[in-house]
């Protein structure tokens, strides 16, 4: 019987292209993977991938070869567009642990030489100017309310209590604001991500995709070499963005439940059964329709679960659409579910803004809603001109709608995630509201959720002074 063996194919001995091809030729090559490896070069590689990858679309080879690209003071807006790919890795530099400077923003090239470029410039440094200013006041207010523990240094105590004054104070920040961003993906993903970019319709964004696919070619060569702009995707995008549908009730429910599954309980447990047994799906499905032991069933699936656990695929079988509406700052942790289907609109200030509690209280709320009001008229410019370009002016505290779709399974890793109490406070009140929503559905299975013990109405009242 020949050893099994278990190792790496180094990247500090092989390239990206190498691996994957190495990985590749096993399916219908007998040496062992360092034998394969050992016989290819960097030109045999490139070869392969221009015959078998290219010529032949096996796409799937390129999955092997996988980059790590680090982004540095691109704005939040092109990082959306960065983070559009689900399968990829990203980290990011957070709002609510670091602060930002006075430059620390992107003026969008859409706006070079254009009569509204001094004025977006102006808007920003206020808003930016605002946020520098709130600080120190709502910073004030927490020390008042924290204690400090015996001989904890002020550089330990401010680094404990950063993010409750530092993630108020970012309801501030514009989207035009700088952050960093670290992607981990494979070749096939960044080929795809160069693709969306270098189609979308903000010139930031595409220049961006430009780098991406010159660094990107310096490791994978001949794996990227072909993305481009698609047309497809470009010329949809233009045509869609020509009907006119208005703008609708600005005052509907902010979280709305529009679609699920009604038998949704009786699939995830039929499917349960079916796993485990020897039966067709129909006839686990017409077994739990008419048990009267669904409660137990359900326990078995489900009361084991502990804090990190993650529960049986099956769930995936019970589906859910959501409209949601959102502060920007509790999308920009939505959005970082990709096993979502998610669909954003674009940035707006015209569905209002949320106001915190500790601004309000620090004696800050007329600065804020100042500033607010003054991104708010510099967006509707900027709208008139470009409404992609005018996102780039939209704070954080401003709402912004999104539609949602997701399985049940990912329901329990956001609802419990996102609930948990060193979470942000405003993406525990859109956990704890789906949660609810769910619950009202199908009680049997979502009773199981593991949440911070408070509802999404005692968030509102302990958070926000407005909504």
């Amino acid at each position: 019987m020949p050893e099994r063996e278990i190792y790496l194919l180094s990247p500090r001995a092989l390239s990206p292209e190498t691996i994957a091809v190495a990985f590749a030729k096993t399916s219908r090559a007998p040496e062992s993977f360092r034998e394969i490896a050992n016989e290819l070069s960097d030109e045999k590689s490139a070869q392969f991938h221009e015959k078998w990858v290219v010529g032949y679309g096996h796409a799937s080879v390129a999955e092997h070869a996988v980059l790590h690209i680090a982004f540095e003071n691109v704005s939040r807006v092109a990082i959306e567009a960065i983070e559009g790919n689900r399968l990829a890795s990203y980290t990011e530099k957070s709002t609510r642990y670091q602060k930002w400077g006075q430059d620390d923003f992107t003026i969008p090239p859409e706006l070079d030489n254009h009569p509204l470029q001094d004025e977006f410039t102006k808007t920003v440094r206020l808003l930016f100017s605002t946020y520098a200013e709130s600080l120190d006041p709502v910073k004030s207010l927490v020390v008042k309310r924290v204690t400090r523990k015996e001989n904890e240094s002020d550089e330990a105590f401010d680094r404990r209590i950063r993010s409750q004054y530092v993630d108020r104070c970012r309801f501030i920040l514009p989207a035009a604001a700088n952050a960093n961003v670290g992607m981990t993906a494979n070749a096939r993903v960044i080929e795809n991500t160069i693709r969306k970019m270098l189609s979308h319709p903000l010139e930031e964004v595409r220049q961006i995709g430009e780098k991406v696919k010159e660094v990107s070619k310096a490791e994978t060569p001949t794996l990227v070499k072909y993305a481009d702009a698609n047309k497809y995707m470009i010329e949809t995008m233009q045509e869609l963005e020509n009907w006119e549908l208005g703008i609708g009730n600005r005052e509907s429910n902010w979280c709305s439940l529009i679609e699920y599954d009604k038998d949704g309980e009786n699939k995830v447990l039929a499917a349960a059964l079916y796993r485990f047994g020897e039966m067709s799906y129909e006839d686990a499905l017409s077994y739990v329709k008419s048990s009267n032991e669904k409660e137990s069933l359900a326990q078995t699936l489900l009361s084991k679960l502990d804090k990190f656990d993650v529960p049986l695929r099956e769930l995936e079988y019970c589906n859910y659409t959501f409209d949601l509406v959102m502060d920007q700052g509790a999308y920009a942790e939505f959005k970082r579910h990709r096993m979502m289907s998610q669909t954003p609109q674009r940035l707006t200030t015209r569905l209002g803004y949320t106001t915190p509690s500790l601004i309000a209280e620090a004696g800050f709320r007329s600065q804020y809603e100042a500033a607010m009001e003054s991104a708010h008229q510099m967006y509707e410019k900027l709208y008139q001109f470009n409404p992609d370009v005018a996102q780039y002016i939209v704070p954080n505290g401003f709402n912004r709608r999104v539609l949602a779709q997701f399985n049940l399974r990912e329901a329990f890793a956001f609802c419990q995630l996102r609930s948990a109490a060193n979470a942000h406070f405003s993406i525990r009140r859109v956990a704890q509201k789906i949660y609810e929503d769910i619950l009202n559905v199908h009680p049997l299975l979502a009773k199981y959720m593991k949440r911070h013990d408070e509802t999404w109405q005692s968030v509102e009242e302990n958070y926000f002074v407005k909504i």
